[in-house]
């Protein structure tokens, strides 16, 4: 026998309401005096923040095909500047974020900023557009990666059969899943492990490459801006060179898991970008020391190309360091997006099964498989990378947004606890950066931006059907709590308690 669940109402704009004097417990029997509440607690330390950051902006991009940016700026020199400003930039953004996530002491990252200065609605359509689409097919994507690299060894010297591919991916989905279901620290502990494994993943690249530096191998830094491209092309090589810092942000979506948040957010953020930035800058360096401009914007596997060259029989292990990459931006990405959702439905603006606890591991275990079922969706479906560039917009809109909730909120509440203050350029400048990349996307590609803004829109017909409009059937009501309280009973998950 089981205890009947809580179920409680949703109400526009505000908290789930619950009795947390009830639980589910197995057996039906009472809680024994003394238990812990049902919360999130706080586990989040400074280095498990600190590989929260680094583990999910490192992934696969940096290790295969950094050309993107080459190919815009035309030559080795301005491609470094680019490296370099662009992670200057995300050090912005993320020193903005971090006086917003000391100053709004929530989880939830965009959506929480977005909802706490511009309101409901665009805070709504932000997590419609990442619950369907962006989140899904953005883990799906760096899944492949991760099973295309951890099968690289086992065929060497033929083509990978895409179904393996598939189904290999799939279980570590399935793994990251799990993980992030069972238990707050051990998806901690090994996100740290992971973040390792990247870490030294560049210094394999590096290091050989500060050999070659010294032997005297400087032949492609010759005429190092010879072949520049026009100003034209510098926003595009901006896109691609934030795009490979995006992930700085995903510490915020866990706020309230943070020890010392006014403390651990902003170091842990400092700490992250100055080691992301030089570890690229470094990359790229080391692999111009062995590959030209030209051979670089041939290869599609760059971290390959190059271990190949220098390492000998020892760039096997490269391939299995870029998939323990990919995973730990799987495991981070997973850990902190489904903070996100979780933060949404106790909003109201998610079905309320999402913003419930597992009773004794104390994980949002709803919020995290919420993303199982749609993530397979994308993984066995049509062309995932057409979907990421119909909402890439989407993505720095919203954050150019939220970096701007920071401008408004200076002039609107001035006298609002803010334990870490950064000068108003650095916010007025990325967030100007963040809308001059999605008006660039409008005018270079219209018809796949227009797409995705498109799809984005939805999202405001979906919020005044699931979110305003209240007279629903009854049958409906009825048929959604049936629903909620089935799940309760399989999940065996609580809303969580008011410890205030």
């Amino acid at each position: 026998m089981v205890r009947k669940p809580v179920v409680s109402t949703l109400s526009h704009g505000g908290y789930l309401q619950a009795n947390a004097n009830v639980r589910l417990t197995a057996m039906g029997s009472k809680e024994p005096p003394g238990q812990e509440k049902v919360v999130l607690k706080k586990k989040i330390t400074l280095l498990r923040g600190i590989s929260i950051i680094i583990g999910t902006i490192i992934g696969a991009g940096i290790f295969i095909s950094p050309k993107g940016v080459l190919q815009n700026t035309g030559s080795v020199g301005m491609s470094l500047i680019i490296w370099t400003a662009c992670g200057v930039l995300s050090l912005f953004g993320a020193l903005s974020y971090a006086e917003l996530g000391t100053s709004i002491k929530k989880s939830g990252g965009h959506y929480t900023y977005i909802l706490e200065v511009f309101g409901p609605l665009p805070a709504f359509v932000r997590v419609w557009v990442e619950l369907l689409i962006i989140r899904p097919a953005a883990t799906a994507v760096i899944s492949l990666a991760f099973g295309r690299y951890i099968l690289e060894p086992f065929f060497i010297h033929c083509e990978i059969p895409e179904l393996a591919i598939k189904l290999i991916t799939a279980v570590g989905i399935t793994v990251v899943m799990v993980l992030n279901s069972m238990s707050v620290s051990w998806s901690a502990r090994i996100q740290i492990f992971l973040t390792f494994c990247k870490l030294t993943a560049i210094l394999i690249i590096i290091v050989p490459g500060v050999m070659q530096l010294i032997k005297g191998q400087t032949q492609n830094f010759r005429d190092a801006f010879s072949g520049s491209s026009s100003l034209t092309g510098l926003p595009l090589a901006f896109y691609y060179g934030m795009y490979a810092y995006a992930g700085w942000f995903y510490l915020n979506f866990v706020t309230e898991e943070v020890e010392n948040p006014e403390k651990t957010i902003p170091l842990a953020i400092c700490i992250s970008m100055a080691i992301v930035t030089t570890g690229y800058v470094l990359t790229n360096v080391a692999y111009f020391t062995t590959i030209s401009a030209e051979e670089l914007l041939l290869s599609n596997a760059v971290a390959v190309t190059f271990s190949e060259r220098l390492l000998g029989n020892f760039s096997l292990a490269v391939p299995i360091f870029v998939a323990l990459s990919c995973f730990g931006s799987m495991n981070g990405g997973v850990f902190a997006v489904s903070r996100l959702f979780y933060v949404a439905s106790r909003e109201g603006h998610l079905p309320e099964i999402l913003s419930m606890i597992h009773v004794r591991k104390h994980t949002p275990l709803p919020a995290v498989i919420v993303l199982y079922p749609l993530t397979m969706i994308m993984l066995f479906s049509g062309d995932l990378y057409s979907l990421l560039n119909f909402l890439s917009f989407a993505r720095w809109l919203f954050i150019g947004l939220a970096v701007a909730g920071l401008i408004y909120l200076r002039y609107k509440r001035p006298d609002m606890h803010r334990p870490f203050k950064v000068p108003l350029f650095i916010p007025a400048l990325f967030s100007f950066i963040c809308f001059f990349m999605v008006a660039l996307s409008l005018y270079s590609d219209p018809f796949s931006t227009g797409i995705g803004f498109v799809i984005t829109l939805t999202g405001v017909p979906a919020y005044y059907l699931f979110i305003i409009w209240d007279k629903k059937p009854k049958w409906f009501k009825r048929m959604s709590d049936g629903i909620t309280k089935t799940l309760q009973i399989i999940l065996e998950v609580v809303p969580e308690e008011d410890c205030k």
